[in-house]
């Protein structure tokens, strides 16, 4: 049986339906939308709460002429299926398939790429002063959740929006979560906003009389409009957006397409900046994600049925070992505090909070503000523990080298999803952490080969007094046993783990790797030692120059770029010390974009899985025995 989403090829079909044909397509979306991430995965909760927003935004707009842009970028499913995505939507987040954000080279449709929040009021300004200077005449709306608000960036946006006034329209999605639950004054004040719901009912219930009253009704609609506005900027909070010189719409049920496409057609006509702020339930039309948004912001294949994961895989993880390690040294020492960039959920924190709410610190999705709170808390002889994604950290790269590096302050800073990311795309590969960090002065790099030296670096970390970034892959840890009791780990010390003639260096999530490559190499009459380097800075040097004598073979592994990485700091050495006869090979990552796929398909196209090493370094051993 044809469906109405099998008439939709492009936006322009969406204008040929009627109200209830719209709202009928709104629910055969989320049924594929819930169809294809049960199976494959990705980003539920919010994708189901924007998918009214986003047929009335194509309804009423002229995409790709009119500019949509998408913050953030994880609720732009519904955005994807009615550009002509369609029958590509079932590999979304798939190797050779579509990517799960905005794409520029992906589609027209896709004006800006996003992964990171708070970036689309700047991107949306600069294309509407462009399009003045062009004397061009079309929209640019930005869509801005309400956790992108607490980025310091949309701020400053906001701001020179407001000082320019050209023509943007921002379209606020509240829904009261980012990832983890919003916080912060910003969160309590669109709380306020939206607090009184009977208040909508009431306006919405009056609205649709007025509509059926002949003749009088229209009229009497835009008579309390006007009324209306003249309160709110009376008594309504909605002023504080006014004052920056943003005219304030709303709220307005960000799930009645009627309200959503009256509101969005007024605001084409408006001659200067204008904000219209959206209530709308994130998980909607599915129970499970309603009552439980966070757990389903971002899913592994699920049972519709239950909501329950389909792959109940209870592996130890480095996050959920974090965590363990957060409250097992919270309980020693009081000073022991930890900050979070709305991430308590996936840096593995949740533990830590209940354990010890007051001195957990979720700063919303701030990562400059992070680094420098926890300065403050570190001068004021506290020790704290930033946790954040490694892509994440990016975005205060200023702070760590100014606030952080130059005054020599004691923070560590834990990096999840550090090396290869599956399924999220190029914006949240962590694997740059190591260039950035490792040239900053003070600085010190580390990376652990399984979850027990995690909880050991850790806790040795503090005995540093120098700030420290300590990096670890998403999912699945090692799975060996932890010490009961603390390990010491050396400043600046590697870890000899297997004797040999030529040396293979590997730094974290390769040693184990790196072990199983020697062992084969062994076999064929080849001898490398095996390194867990345990820090790309410091480095150890006197372990590396141990073998460092001439025609020796040094191999460096890392899972990260190699221009300017970990590799590159061994080369550095040995360059210094003039070691010009040894013969040395980096493996590691190009410096390029990364596509979608899984950690293991990108690490075979890459040849940085098991196999992969081994052919390079067989074949790096066969080219210097055969030029010898």
């Amino acid at each position: 049986m044809k469906t109405i989403l099998d008439t939709i090829q492009t936006p322009n079909d969406l204008k040929k339906l009627s109200l209830k044909e719209l709202s009928d397509l709104s629910r055969e979306i989320r049924a594929l939308i819930l169809e294809v991430v049960s199976k494959k995965g990705g980003h539920l909760a919010p994708n189901l709460g924007v998918v009214e927003l986003t047929l009335a935004l194509h309804y009423v707009f002229d995409a790709p002429r009119d500019k949509i842009i998408w913050d953030v970028g994880h609720q732009c499913y519904t955005h994807k299926i009615i550009t002509g995505r369609k029958d590509k939507f079932s590999m979304i987040r798939q190797y050779q398939g579509i990517s799960g954000y905005p794409c520029r080279e992906e589609s027209e449709y896709d004006v800006y790429n996003t992964g990171h929040a708070s970036t689309a009021l700047s991107a949306a300004l600069g294309l509407a002063v462009a399009r003045e200077k062009n004397k061009e005449d079309y929209n640019v709306i930005a869509v801005v959740g309400d956790g992108s608000l607490t980025g310091g960036v949309s701020w400053e946006a906001l701001n020179q929006i407001g000082h320019l006034r050209e023509r943007v329209i921002i379209v606020l999605n509240y829904n009261e979560m980012s990832i983890s639950q919003n916080v912060g004054a910003m969160s309590k004040y669109l709380s306020y906003l939206v607090s009184g719901q009977h208040y909508l009912r009431i306006k919405d219930h009056a609205k649709s009389f007025l509509k059926s009253v002949p003749v009088v009704g229209w009229p009497m609609i835009k008579i309390g409009r006007g009324i209306e506005e003249t309160i709110e900027k009376m008594i309504f909070p909605g002023i504080f957006f006014t004052e920056l010189g943003i005219r304030y719409i709303g709220p307005v049920q960000g799930h009645s397409l009627g309200s959503l496409i009256e509101v969005f057609q007024d605001a084409k006509s408006y001659q200067g900046p204008i904000l219209i702020h959206c209530v709308t339930k994130k998980g909607r039309g599915y129970l499970p994600a309603q009552n439980n948004p966070e757990a389903f912001h971002g899913t592994s294949p699920f049972d519709i049925r239950t909501g329950k994961p389909k792959n109940n895989d209870t592996s130890v993880t480095y996050s959920s070992v974090f965590g363990q390690t957060m409250v097992k040294l919270g309980k020693e020492d009081p000073k022991i505090v930890a900050i979070t960039a709305a991430m308590v959920d996936g840096t593995g924190l949740k533990s830590f909070a209940k354990e010890f709410p007051e001195r957990l610190f979720d700063v919303g999705i701030a990562e400059q503000h992070a680094v420098d709170f926890a300065t403050g808390l570190a001068l004021g002889g506290f020790k704290p523990v930033v946790a954040v994604y490694s892509s994440f950290l990016q975005r205060a790269y200023d702070q760590l080298y100014h606030d952080v590096c130059l005054m020599d302050i004691p923070v560590i800073f834990i990096l999840d999803r550090a090396g290869i990311v599956a399924d999220d795309g190029p914006t949240h590969q962590g694997v740059n952490d190591i260039i950035y960090l490792r040239h900053l002065p003070n600085m010190v790099v580390m990376a652990p080969k399984d979850e027990n030296e995690l909880q050991n670096m850790m806790k040795s970390a503090f005995s540093y007094s120098h700030p420290v970034a300590i990096r670890f892959p998403k999912g699945k840890a090692v799975g060996v046993p932890l010490d009961k009791s603390w390990k010491e780990i050396p400043f600046g010390k590697g870890e000899l783990l297997k004797e040999g003639e030529n040396l293979i260096l590997a730094f974290g999530s390769m040693v184990y790797p790196a072990l199983k490559v020697a062992q084969r190499l062994q076999g064929k009459g080849i001898s490398f030692s095996v390194v867990n380097a345990r820090f790309a800075k410091p480095l150890d040097e006197e372990l590396i120059l141990r073998f460092a004598q001439p025609g020796r073979k040094i191999i460096t592994l890392e899972e990260g770029v190699t221009a300017g990485g970990f590799g590159s700091s061994v080369r550095e050495l040995l360059d210094c010390e003039n070691k010009f006869d040894v013969r040395f090979k980096q493996i590691g990552l190009p410096m390029e974009i990364y596509p979608v796929g899984k950690v293991n398909q990108i690490k075979n196209m890459y040849r940085l899985d098991e196999e992969g090493l081994y052919q390079q370094i067989l074949e790096f051993y066969n080219k210097i025995d055969n030029e010898s």
